[in-house]
Parts: structure tokens; C-alpha cells; sequence
């Protein structure tokens, strides 16, 4: 989430101005953060954000790079009439090229949240940054239709979906000559079997398809039988290879699924929520990049390591041992009800595996 405050301590910042019940400027979320941790320059660079996380990604050299941007991108001031707005200015997305970002996948409860036009502006502005956002669009065939991402042996395909369990409202929905995002009806066995009907028509050898999805609440490692029974469909039968789960503000657990990863909930990776009070417990200041390896040809998983970050002053440093451990025990707990568990791996990474 490169809004808000993060947004006021870019290059190029939209008017501070929110209409939230208890705070009127995005400047707000920057003061709290320098309480909590110290101050913060109004003048950053691109990269600023990224700190650590960067020199990880030069070393990990993945073949492609895959995030939920979760604001819009623009200028506009036609507030939709929700509890919160993120926008970040559109001269700002150079914040994503500097990290080599692929794709951003937008079917979220907040890509619209400075209305169509708002929509308009964000997309035309990944087009122009050459960032392609999946997801959303201005009509439902548009928003529908997946990014393809060339890599060595095939490519990626990457399909962003979202549920209104996440909080988007059913006014967001693209529809034909209608602006908007790829918002699924429900999760139900009929709509899953609607998207296998359209991938397995369009995947071609060599093809490693992603299945990103906006779902469920903020807070709390449930993870509803709905949700796991859908994702074991889009592996079944929609051929499905990695279901990208987000939506919740901390890491959920994670399932390996006949070879393919399940993360029920990524957790956040860059927000503004550094000081804010009141979920402490869940430790919503630890990020996780998530680096997945696959067999070419069978799509098989042969590795899953997660690299954890903490977020200090708007920018993801190293963690300490004893955040290491925290995230280690919780991660570990809430995977091995799904037969997962998670190991210490090497330099202060940590390693998914399967037991069953």
C-alpha cells in the first residue's frame, strides 16, 4: 500500500486531504510513525521503501515479480464513500519499476476508492510506468483477462480476482461498458468451475498460471473451509499452479496442495499502518517476500523459501532473531493443520515443506 502516508514522503505527493472518522490528513500517518520509531525524511527516494528487501531481490534474481497494489494511483478527489481511501500520486510509480515489478494485481477494495475516474487514471498510469495491472479495467472483459509475463521456458499467467468477503462493494464490479474490477459472484463450486471453463481453454505448454485473490478480513489465521475448498478447486481443475492469497494485514498459513502452494493470506509487505494501535498481538509490522520455485514443465513446487522483513519508519529492514522466531512458531502453528510446516532455512530465511 504506497499511499497515504507513504505517499506523502515520495517525490510527488496528491493533497494530504482524508476524510476518515479520526484523522483528516494522510501527514497523520506520518507523524505516528515517526512516535514509534523515529523521524522519517520528507524527501526519500524511490527505493527508500524497499531498504533491505532490495538487495534480497538482486540475489534471488526471480523470474518475475508479483504484488497486490492496494490504492489507486491519481489525483482525483472524488472520495467513493467508504470508512478509508488510499491513493498515491501517479508520478510516484516509479516506486514499483525501481523494485522490477511485473505485475500488479488491482482486484482489491481499494483501487476505487477515488471512483472510475480514479480507476482511469491509476490504469493509465501503470500502462504509461510499463507496469501491467491485472484485475481491474474498463469493461469486465477487460478486467477479467489475465497478464502473460514471458520467462525463460514459458511464460507466467497471472489472473487477479476479487471477493467481496474482502470488503468490495458490489458497485465495483466491471460489467460491459463498465469500468471496474474482476469481482467473483461468490466462491462457489459453479464459479470455479466457470474460471477452469476459461483457463484450460487459453493455457498453452510451458504456462505457469497464478490465481491472485482479494479474500477475507483484515485480522485473525481463520482460514473458512470455503476458502480452502475453492483454492483446492482452482489446483484441480482450473489448473491452477500458486494461489495468491491477500487480504489480511499479517501472514495466514500456508498449505501445499498437490505440489502447488496455497498462501491463504501474504500479510502485508509496505503500508502505512507502522504505530497504529490496537492489533499489536498479530505482529502486523512483519512482511514476507515470498519466493516460490517451480519444476519447468510439470509446475511442480520444489521449493517455497519466505524472507522476513519488518517495516521501520516506511522502509522493510532485516528482522532481529527474536522477530525471526515469533514469526517462525506462528507461521509454523497455523501451517500444520494443512500438513505444513515451516523450518529455519539459510541467512535468516524460512523454508516451507510439505508432510504429506
Amino acid at each position: 500500500m504506497l499511499g497515504r502516508g507513504i505517499d506523502q514522503i515520495l517525490p510527488n505527493s496528491v493533497d494530504p486531504l482524508l476524510r476518515e472518522s479520526y484523522v483528516g490528513s494522510a501527514q497523520a500517518y506520518v507523524r505516528l510513525a515517526e512516535r514509534a520509531h523515529g523521524p522519517i525524511r520528507r524527501d526519500v527516494g524511490f527505493d527508500y521503501v524497499w531498504g533491505d528487501a532490495l538487495a534480497v531481490l538482486r540475489a534471488a534474481a526471480p523470474s518475475a515479480r508479483i504484488v497486490n497494489l492496494e490504492t489507486s494511483a491519481t489525483t482525483c478527489g472524488d472520495f467513493w464513500p467508504k470508512a478509508v481511501n488510499y491513493r498515491m500520486h501517479p508520478a510516484n510509480l516509479p516506486v514499483l519499476t525501481v523494485a522490477g515489478i511485473d505485475c500488479c494485481t488491482l482486484a482489491n477494495n481499494h483501487v476505487l476508492d477515488f471512483g472510475r475516474e480514479g480507476l482511469d487514471e491509476t490504469l493509465a498510469a501503470l500502462e504509461h510506468a510499463g507496469v501491467p495491472g491485472v484485475g481491474a479495467g474498463h469493461d469486465d472483459r477487460q478486467a477479467a483477462a489475465p497478464v502473460r509475463i514471458p520467462v525463460p521456458g514459458g511464460r507466467i499467467v497471472v489472473f487477479s480476482f476479487g471477493s467481496a468477503t474482502s470488503g468490495i462493494p458490489d458497485e465495483w464490479a466491471a460489467a460491459p461498458g463498465r469500468s471496474g474490477v474482476n469481482l467473483l459472484p461468490d466462491l462457489s463450486d459453479a464459479v470455479a468451475g466457470r474460471i477452469a471453463r476459461s483457463t484450460l481453454s487459453t493455457r498453452e505448454p510451458g504456462d505457469l498460471l497464478v490465481a491472485s485473490i482479494h479474500w477475507g478480513g483484515n485480522w485473525g489465521y481463520e482460514v473458512p473451509e470455503e476458502h480452502r475448498r475453492f483454492a483446492h478447486r482452482l489446483i484441480d481443475e482450473a489448473g491452477f499452479d500458486v494461489v495468491h492469497g491477500h487480504s489480511s494485514h499479517h501472514p495466514k498459513g500456508i498449505e501445499i496442495h498437490r505440489n502447488r502452494p496455497i498462501l491463504y493470506g501474504c500479510g502485508d509487505f509496505i503500508t502505512d499502518y507502522e504505530g497504529i494501535g490496537g492489533y499489536e498481538a498479530f505482529r502486523g509490522d512483519l512482511a514476507i517476500m515470498y519466493l516460490p520455485r517451480f519444476a519447468p514443465g510439470s509446475g511442480d513446487l520444489v521449493a517455497l523459501h519466505l524472507v522476513p522483513f519488518r517495516l521501520r519508519r516506511f522502509r522493510l529492514e532485516h528482522v532481529p532473531a527474536e522477530d525471526l522466531a515469533w514469526l517462525h512458531e506462528v507461521l509454523n502453528r497455523e501451517s500444520r493443520r494443512f500438513g505444513t510446516c515451516v523450518e529455519h532455512g539459510r541467512d535468516g530465511a524460512l523454508q516451507v515443506l510439505c508432510h504429506r
